[in-house]
């Protein structure tokens, strides 16, 4: 969803590509898209796409910097149904949304710009004089940022089993990870949603939790392992087939309906999702995916710090590590922004060389 730019987003820190010789964009208040370097500014450091964990403390690494930086925020994080991040020292029980709003804060602090809105396309574009990289960001209301590198921590989208009455339930009734919501449902009777084998671990992991364990076998066959594993931790297998799930007058979870009409009591749902890393607008980037282990779906191939197989692009939070919660994703945030910064930092030495050497010989 694109939203109108806020009052404290529309001024950036002089941009530190003047010393490469690389003309200014649009002045402010020339229509947006109509140069290269957008209305905000010239040519930027660093644009990050995705204002969640990951882009924020990107950000924040190199606006410390002294990196001119703008983070582009969709608005839309994944974990926006959620009541509290836990198990992040410092911000138990923190919604998200106000997490978030003091990431932005701290960016801002630094000479960050926060802009709301969606990338419709995100291309390599033509490199400088002196062969330094760049790259377009064109967002859906007509604006248009040039940069030097890319930090893509647009995060993932949950693909639910497509069993009526489920997807309602999501981020309340219906969780998926029992470090992320596993203490909030402790002693509940709780009812695995399991679609493919790696299900099986994950009605292990909330046995932790609770005594009252019961697996829906959904589209796949259960193998005899599996089985004697949950006899074994006394988890209760039904293996009919899931129908519907019923909601409770209050709108929560009431049951699952199996195959044949019976109603099964439950108060809380687990369910495995297929993820998908989000890439609308970035597929001219041409960034490589590669299958997650166990069915569990797909992710931007990363080596060390994001960096991918794209020479100026990073990916940092669940866009590339799937399983990542908020902490992790953070933390891989700020190492991909150090890395620019490193990498920034030689780019400009290797410019300043050039530039001396030539100096020289005149």
């Amino acid at each position: 969803m694109t939203s109108q730019l806020t009052p404290d987003s529309v001024s950036l820190p002089d941009s530190r590509d003047d010393a490469r010789g690389d003309a200014p964009g649009d002045a402010p208040g020339d229509a947006p898209g109509d140069a290269p370097g957008d209305a905000l500014g010239g040519v930027l450091d660093v644009v990050v796409i995705g204002g969640g964990a990951a882009g924020l403390n990107g950000a924040l690494m190199l606006v410390r910097s002294l990196r001119s930086v703008v983070v582009i925020d969709s608005g839309d994080p994944r974990n926006a149904p959620a009541e509290g991040i836990h198990g992040l020292l410092g911000n138990e029980g923190t919604p998200p949304a106000e997490y978030l709003e003091r990431g932005r804060e701290e960016v801002r602090r630094y000479g960050g710009t926060i802009v709301p809105g969606a990338v419709t396309a995100a291309r390599a574009a033509e490199p400088s004089a002196d062969g330094d990289l760049r790259f377009t960001v064109d967002l859906a209301d007509g604006r248009r940022f040039t940069a030097r590198r890319l930090l893509v921590a647009t995060g993932l989208r949950d693909e639910l089993p497509e069993i009526p009455g489920l997807a309602r339930h999501w981020g309340h009734g219906l969780v998926h990870c029992p470090f992320c919501h596993g203490y909030e449902v402790r002693d509940e009777a709780i009812g695995i949603i399991a679609t493919r084998p790696a299900s099986i671990h994950q009605a292990l992991m909330f046995r932790q939790l609770s005594d009252d364990i019961t697996v829906f076998v959904h589209g796949f066959e259960l193998d005899e392992e599996s089985r004697e594993r949950c006899a074994a931790r006394g988890i209760s297998v039904i293996e009919t087939g899931v129908e519907e799930i019923v909601a409770s007058d209050d709108g929560g979870v009431a049951g699952v309906r199996l195959i044949g009409g019976e109603v099964v009591p439950r108060t809380v749902l687990v369910a495995a999702t297929v993820m998908h890393p989000r890439q609308e607008g970035l597929e001219a980037l041409g960034l490589a995916v590669e299958e997650v282990p166990g069915g569990m779906g797909e992710k931007i191939s990363s080596g060390f710090a994001g960096a991918t197989e794209v020479p100026g692009v990073w990916v940092a939070g669940n866009v590339t590590d799937p399983s990542a919660q908020v902490g992790p994703s953070a933390a891989a945030g700020s190492l991909a922004g150090g890395h620019i910064n490193g990498m920034l930092v030689m780019a400009d030495a290797e410019a300043a060389v050039a530039a001396h050497r030539e100096r020289s010989a005149a």
